[in-house]
């Protein structure tokens, strides 16, 4: 299976860490944040990777090459208009291929079973699979709804209308996708993968939610990446990959 790193956002939350250095090469624990990224797929076996490249990319195309020295074999995306998910993925394309790949955003840091998740993906056989987690915030951060069967039902309160029971999810930026999604995503114009997913539901798509409560942190701004960096100083944060 390929992978495709999220990393042309601009980083604004990171400010001013941001402003002469892309956010995932930012350093945690003396390394930077795309280093946790490919050991954690390399440990799955996922070593064909797809960057996708913006803000400061001359960066990190400079300190990752072809990526050989972190083990994996990486491409890149570029886009000198950023995109945004949807679209950034949509760009990418042509490298991902015709089978099912995953999706993981650039600024988190997780010890997420992936083979589990995997293997969750293919027995659904839906369209696409994410990794979901409970959080007492999670209206705040947009709630994604599931029935007991897994199957997702509603995102941002929008999708598929269902009978049952639904339970409240956050997305914890992990993915996987059947490479017929992207045929329902425009090219060339930023748009966000949500809304896809979203309009996939309202066509009545099977798309699946993956349950864990494995160790899952966000690094998306200042005061979390200074608890986190102070974590990982004091080895408060095992990872089994490394």
């Amino acid at each position: 299976m390929k992978a495709m790193v999220l990393a042309a956002g601009l980083g604004t939350r990171m400010a001013p860490l941001t402003q002469k250095t892309p956010k995932p090469l930012i350093p945690l624990n003396g390394k930077p944040f795309l280093f946790y990224t490919l050991k954690y797929l390399a440990h799955y076996g996922i070593r064909e990777i797809v960057i996708n490249l913006h803000h400061l990319g001359d960066q990190m195309r400079a300190f990752l090459g072809d990526g050989a020295s972190h083990g994996v074999k990486i491409v890149y995306s570029e886009e000198p208009e950023i995109l945004g998910t949807g679209g950034g993925i949509k760009k990418a394309e042509k490298l991902l291929g015709k089978e099912p790949f995953l999706v993981i955003n650039s600024d988190l840091l997780t010890d997420i079973r992936l083979d589990h998740f995997i293997r969750f993906h293919f027995e659904k056989r839906g369209l696409a699979s994410l990794v979901l987690r409970e959080d007492p915030l999670v209206d705040r951060y947009g709630a994604i709804e599931i029935n007991g069967s897994s199957r997702i039902r509603r995102i941002l309160g929008k999708g598929a209308e269902d009978s049952g029971p639904l339970q409240k999810r956050m997305f914890a930026g992990i993915h996987i996708l059947d490479p017929a999604v992207l045929e329902v995503v425009p090219p060339g114009i930023f748009c966000s993968i949500t809304d896809t997913y979203i309009d996939l539901l309202s066509q009545g798509a099977a798309l699946y939610g993956f349950e864990t409560a494995d160790y899952w942190a966000d690094i998306g701004n200042l005061d979390q990446y200074r608890q986190i960096n102070a974590s990982m100083a004091d080895n408060k944060i095992p990872l089994s990959y490394l």
